[in-house]
């Protein structure tokens, strides 16, 4: 598989272990390892629950990445065996179980998707039901590597148990299943995020309980949504997608909070210290509007994901639509049966709001318009004609509604 991402030449040793680090476990160890003439095998296990990779699983996949181009091993596991249990971390409820043509639908859209920011070609990719799909006695033996009191301190489960909600003996596993993929493939150090930490540590504990030198840990830190709140989650519809198209990548990124847009340089981008600190005094100078810092930052990312022009062209039509007030220059045209029907149910019906009672209040918010007017009516009737109109809802969604 053909990867699309660059090699950063401004990679080093310190930089992995300084830059969007949230902890290290044997710090020492690792930084003397990574000085070493030793090629370390650094570990990334990854569930493909969904097909879809947000920019807050970019955090780790970059952090992967970056010891790639100092020319160590990246050992990609696919949890296809671990995928059907679930990972009970952050759930307040048991996963629903994935079928193996889930598994493997999903796991072909998220390599293509990490082969953003990975050099695929250069990865070592592993199944763990290589080792976990064969035989009773190996979990059987697993199962002495943990105790009942390790599972117990979970929060996520301390939480369901406090709750009344089940928990399966199933899931109490998937750590010490995650911590024997470490031992099979032979982890010198094993990558995550600060939310998978427990599960990390586990790692350290099964290769020890089968008598190997265990693994350092290095997690990243959890980015936030565009809501400024919470860990960016498509549950929480606060995410940005790595296949989102350079526009609405571009329109995302610009609307996260200004408290976040040093967070994102450190996090996503490749921009040295000097000039990130460059940025910092930037968005306090009251000279400047954090708005035309936050541009820099979108396009930075569009062309990471996709490429500087077609990041330079989102750039422009941002501008336009956004600063100058005007339209875009390509306008989505959706044809619909010539009826009348209410404002509100054109809405719901051309996917620019989730209900009824969801453009009802879009409407009550001033945030719809047809052809530059604004609507107050979500109850006023709407005729389609031939020629269509532009129907505009917020700052970003435009549509031309075309009778068929």
């Amino acid at each position: 598989m053909k990867s699309s991402a660059k090699l950063n030449k401004r990679v080093t040793a310190d930089w992995i272990l300084s830059r969007g680090v949230e902890e290290i476990i044997e710090k020492d160890h690792l930084e003397k390892a990574l000085n070493g003439p030793k090629k370390l095998r650094v570990k990334l296990g990854i569930d493909p629950t969904s097909p879809d990779l947000h920019l807050g699983h970019a955090v780790v996949l970059r952090k992967l990445r970056q010891f790639q181009d100092l020319g160590h091993k990246a050992v990609l596991i696919i949890g296809d065996f671990t995928g059907k249990v679930g990972d009970p971390t952050d759930q307040n409820k048991e996963r629903p179980q994935l079928t193996d043509a889930e598994i493997k639908k999903n796991m072909k859209k998220y390599l293509e998707q990490a082969g953003k920011i990975i050099d695929v070609r250069k990865t070592e990719i592993r199944h763990n039901s290589e080792w976990l799909g064969k035989k009773v006695e190996t979990l059987l033996d697993l199962s002495r590597a943990g105790t009942i009191q390790q599972v117990l301190q979970r929060q996520d489960f301390r939480k369901r148990i406090d709750e009344g909600k089940n928990i399966t003996l199933l899931e109490t596993f998937y750590p010490l299943l995650q911590g024997f993929d470490s031992v099979n493939i032979k982890a010198d150090i094993e990558l995550g995020g600060q939310d998978q930490l427990l599960n990390l540590l586990m790692g350290r504990q099964v290769q020890r309980y089968f008598g190997m030198k265990e693994q350092d840990i290095l997690t990243v830190p959890l980015i936030e949504g565009t809501d400024g709140k919470d860990k960016m989650s498509k549950s929480k519809n606060n995410y940005i997608a790595i296949n989102d198209s350079p526009k609405d990548m571009f329109g995302k990124i610009m609307s996260i909070k200004d408290n976040l847009i040093v967070r994102y340089f450190i996090l996503l981008t490749d921009y040295s210290e000097e000039e990130i600190k460059k940025i910092e005094a930037d968005i306090k100078a009251p000279s400047i509007n954090p708005m035309e810092v936050k541009i820099i930052l979108a396009k930075e990312i569009v062309s990471i994901f996709h490429n500087e022009d077609k990041a330079e062209k989102a750039r422009i039509e941002f501008v336009k639509v956004f600063r100058d007030k005007e339209r875009p220059s390509e306008i989505e045209e959706l044809s619909l049966n010539e009826k009348d029907r209410t404002l509100a149910d054109l809405l719901v019906e051309a996917n620019l709001a989730k209900s009824k009672s969801d453009a009802k209040r879009l409407i009550a918010q001033g945030g719809v318009s047809i052809n530059g007017a604004r609507m107050s009516d979500p109850g006023q009737e709407i005729k389609l004609h031939k020629d269509g109109f532009i129907l505009q809802v917020g700052k970003r969604s435009f549509l031309k509604i075309k009778a068929k």
